[in-house]
């Protein structure tokens, strides 16, 4: 970027670096939850007793972004501090690839405007080879001079099969020192869109996206739309565990139950996009949450604070994790008689609330 060496931008890459840390910290901690629930929990599956299937033979593979993958499993964007963020993309990459599952980076600001990539390489294509990955950058840069270029390098900068543009209007919002001009920001996605020589993403970062403006950005050109529910971390919580007052403290917490949940937001982005590739994420939890993600309406399922504690610690943590969500979505298609995605697509799922009250004794 043209502010490269000025004392500006050395204090606000400093900024960004320590507020990347921050978001961390506050996350391992357990201090960014949000106040709603995704929904998934007022969902059940009907459950199939006699499902007449070899378990050992459900088919859990789908493809995404021109990659077989073998479940439709995402590991959403998160990211820290460089040094941190260096490990934790490592451990990431490793164990998608081992898995054969997709991985989207954090945002890559700070390694499209210094010299530090935070482990946002292409090392990180190396130890990820075959695999489907994402780059990723907030549109609020779009307003800051980004464009085709540096969305371009962000793809190149990892060898990324897609981007990802995040939506994070709260979070700028009570954030100290957030980016609060988010007008003509449609228009800039529409064009990039229209530029791109791979396919443009777009996902909020825990508020939901609406079936509305979902509609609006798949005919623009927006092919994948992360829907990124409520019910899992909450950057309202994050910015008020950060805050420079009591006062900024109080305006954040106010909206830490902000948004569509995740369940609801996914059936109805379905709904309005039916052609689209919709990625559920946000409180996702184990694999029946993924299962129900799948029924609602997503191609794939999307996880991020749930997945940092063992990124962590290493590549073999992260499989273990993902290893017990895999044999979770796997039980979930055998006892509803689902013998693969598409099967599981057509479960009978029903609402909590009918399940256990029925009308005879509501």
């Amino acid at each position: 970027m043209a502010v490269a060496g000025t004392a500006a931008f050395e204090k606000d890459h400093s900024l960004s670096i320590s507020r990347k840390n921050d978001h961390l910290d506050i996350v391992l901690g357990g201090h960014a939850a949000s106040s709603v629930s995704s929904g998934f929990e007022r969902f059940v599956f009907e459950h199939v007793a006699l499902p007449e299937i070899n378990m050992d033979e459900i088919e859990l593979g789908t493809e995404f972004l021109g990659k077989r993958i073998s479940a439709p499993l995402l590991v959403s964007s998160m990211t820290g501090g460089p040094e941190r963020a260096e490990l934790i993309n490592a451990n990431l990459a490793t164990a998608c690839e081992e898995l054969g599952i997709a991985f989207a980076v954090g945002s890559q600001r700070v390694a499209l405007e210094t010299d530090e990539n935070a482990g946002l390489g292409r090392r990180l294509r190396d130890l990820a080879p075959s695999i489907p990955l994402m780059a990723n950058f907030g549109a609020a840069q779009l307003n800051l001079g980004y464009g085709r270029e540096q969305a371009m390098r962000a793809v190149d900068m990892i060898g990324a099969d897609a981007l990802i543009i995040h939506l994070n209007p709260l979070q700028e919002a009570v954030q100290p020192e957030g980016d609060r001009n988010w007008r003509g920001l449609f228009q800039a996605i529409e064009h990039l869109a229209g530029n791109l020589s791979v396919p443009l993403a777009v996902k909020e970062v825990g508020s939901g996206i609406s079936a509305p403006l979902a509609r609006r950005l798949f005919n623009a050109g927006v092919s994948i739309i992360d829907v990124a529910g409520a019910g899992g971390t909450s950057w309202a919580a994050v910015e008020a565990g950060r805050a420079h007052s009591p006062v900024q403290a109080e305006v954040a917490r106010a909206f830490t139950g902000w948004g569509q949940p995740t369940a609801d937001a996914i059936h109805e982005v379905r709904e309005a996009c039916p052609d689209a590739l919709v990625i559920g994420s946000g409180g996702v939890r184990d694999g029946v949450d993924v299962a129900k993600a799948i029924r609602l309406g997503a191609d794939l399922a999307g996880q991020a604070a749930g997945t940092l504690g063992a990124a962590t610690v290493s590549a073999d943590a992260v499989m273990d994790h993902f290893n017990a969500i895999i044999a979770q979505l796997k039980v979930t298609c055998f006892c509803t008689g689902s013998k693969d995605l598409q099967t599981l697509k057509e479960a009978r799922l029903r609402s909590a609330r009918d399940i256990f009250m029925p009308s005879a004794i509501r």
